[in-house]
């Protein structure tokens, strides 16, 4: 059995009424009952966390060091642009992390295109809505070879 965090920032609380036409109607709770089925179905655990506070997820990301977890799954939000300090919390604990976004971040401002996690993420996917989150989960399991 794998033990997984999925691990979601900013603003992320708000899906399902924040601007639906981008990110769709599912809830953050939707995605997190649906992956936390799926791994069960698979025989693992996922722990799941959301803040819109930068050291809440380092903290986070901290402690599963110490958890044992086998493997992130990470919506940094627009974390993704400007944290240096996330990058270097998931680098410092060596847990292999999936970077996700439900919007095509290279179809939006440029602002957007820059990630400080894609290069030292085991993987990165994007734009496919919810279902990308569905695909991480599937990913990592197959990553940590514990499908």
């Amino acid at each position: 059995m794998a033990k997984f965090l999925l691990l979601n920032g900013p603003n992320l609380n708000l899906l399902g009424t924040r601007e639906p036409g981008v990110y769709g109607s599912r809830t953050l709770d939707d995605i997190v009952q649906a992956l936390t089925e799926q791994a069960r179905q698979a025989g693992h655990d996922l722990d799941a966390f959301q803040s819109n506070a930068e050291h809440a997820l380092i903290d986070r990301i901290h402690a599963a060091r110490h958890e044992g977890v086998d493997g992130i799954l990470i919506n940094p939000g627009a974390y993704t642009h400007t944290s240096i300090a996330l990058r270097d919390a998931l680098l410092g604990v060596a847990i292999p992390f999936i970077e996700v976004h439900l919007s095509n971040t290279f179809a939006r401002e440029s602002f957007r295109h820059h990630s400080y996690l894609s290069d030292v993420a085991a993987g990165v996917i994007i734009g496919l809505g919810p279902h990308g989150y569905a695909l991480a989960l599937q990913a990592a399991m197959q990553l940590t070879n514990r499908s």
